[in-house]
């Protein structure tokens, strides 16, 4: 039987199907791209906006287009929120949320037998084990995600995740390094190391773990070249933290950490546990052991309460911090958050106008940082064809996209000394060392 995948939203959810289709594999079923004939159709769901709600629904109708008669399953954060809303959605047979998704070739199999619609949504939000979806391979074929834990317990105000994905759950730490043995034997040089809220890594464990112990534990192993971060909390970054985390040398100096808003009147609104001056002497005390750290981050405009001095506020912050790269969203809200029923709602137009004028902004910072770099040599890890014709891309440990021109002794997959010529917003031209 033919089955085909679709996956919507973060790096988690990418690992979660990634491990569902090896399952499906080793049964024997033939995986095929989203837009081909299937027999089944598995749709990993992101529930994170209202937009990625209709994604979801999108996608559903899509497949049915494709294959009428096929089986359609839908899994992930949508359904684990919203069960009753995605069970009225025309054509979907198979229901599971964000737990048991172990037991999805066993739904399968029942409903090609019964023919009858399943829903299997756990909505407890208390975890006790880490379900365990392992991988050897990834589409990707240069860098591979490592789930290490599930859930999170902020309960920021705008933010529906907690009651997607439950409480923290930590994956064992010999569960996580057979992974990267396994994956790193399998020829992938960097590795990722994903969640929902990695900070919270080790919280529930009953021996003493913690994420620094992952990260140091995985820079052992002799074939890993380089560990990143997918997202790190302000709040565990203490100064013990990060004096013990500058010290692994596998590890990126790229720090994705999520900030939000510049304001700290919406940080407080948001529910978020630090203040911008706490924020801002994270970043100085990373500069002072890495001068070429990237730090990215996540802003939402347009939060209810935003006036236009807080937003002025963000918009000066991003630009004192130096972010490499901003990932801008405008507000949405979202039912069953604290933040959707809250006062002062801002204007569709004005949450526009916002978002435009901070991608400006990011887009600026982006062009630089990248311009410190030109006549300097980075490492880069060549990961496919440019869309530029003619050219290599990858990136450096510091997460800036590096295009290389093309010779038949460049291979995708390894990792390059390469020399910047010249910067622009969105990447860097340089020539390999060899």
């Amino acid at each position: 039987m033919k089955i085909a995948f679709y996956t919507l939203g973060c790096k988690v959810n990418q690992y979660e199907t990634q491990a569902i289709a090896e399952t499906f594999e080793r049964l024997g079923y033939e995986i095929v791209d989203f837009d081909q004939e299937a027999d089944i159709y598995v749709i990993n769901t992101c529930t994170v906006t209202n937009v990625s709600d209709r994604k979801s629904r999108q996608a559903i109708k899509r497949a049915k287009k494709t294959s009428p008669d096929s089986i359609v399953v839908v899994m992930g954060c949508y359904p684990q929120v919203y069960p009753q809303e995605v069970q009225k959605i025309e054509g979907v047979d198979i229901i599971v949320g964000t737990r048991d998704r172990e037991k999805i070739v066993e739904y399968v199999t029942e409903y090609l037998k019964q023919k009858k619609k399943i829903l299997a949504v756990n909505n407890e939000y208390k975890r006790d084990t880490f379900e365990e979806l392992k991988i050897s391979s990834f589409n990707e074929r240069t860098r591979a995600f490592i789930k290490i834990e599930e859930g999170c317990e902020q309960f920021c105000s705008y933010c529906i995740i907690p009651y997607a994905r439950g409480s923290v759950v930590s994956r064992s730490l010999s569960s996580i390094l057979d992974e990267v043995q396994r994956l790193a034997s399998n020829g992938y040089k960097e590795f990722v190391i994903t969640g929902i809220n990695i900070s919270a890594y080790g919280k529930d464990l009953d021996y003493k773990v913690t994420l620094l112990d992952v990260i140091e534990e995985i820079s052992k192993i002799e074939k890993v070249r380089r560990i990143r971060l997918s997202s790190l909390e302000p709040i565990v970054m203490k100064e013990d933290f990060i004096k013990r985390l500058v010290k692994i040398e596998k590890l990126c100096h790229h720090l994705h950490l999520s900030l939000q808003s510049g304001s700290d009147k919406i940080l407080k609104l948001m529910n978020r546990h630090y203040t911008t001056d706490e924020y801002r002497q994270i970043v100085e005390m990373v500069r002072g052991y890495w001068d070429d750290v990237a730090f990215t981050t996540d802003i939402i405009v347009g939060f209810p309460g935003e006036s236009d001095e807080d937003f002025e506020r963000t918009v000066e912050f991003v630009k004192e911090i130096g972010f490499s790269r901003i990932h801008v969203f405008r507000f949405s809200p979202k039912k069953g958050t604290n933040a959707y029923n809250m006062p002062n709602q801002v204007s569709s137009a004005e949450k526009e106008k916002r978002s435009e004028i901070l991608k400006s902004v990011a887009r600026k910072l982006s062009f630089g940082f990248h311009k410190k770099f030109e006549g300097k040599i980075v490492d880069v890890l060549i990961e496919e064809n440019s869309s530029l014709e003619g050219y290599f891309e990858g990136y450096s440990g510091n997460y800036i996209r590096t295009l290389v021109p093309k010779t038949e002794s460049i291979r995708v997959g390894e990792i390059y000394k390469v020399k910047v010529k010249e910067a622009f917003e969105q990447y860097v031209i340089g020539d390999i060392i060899f």
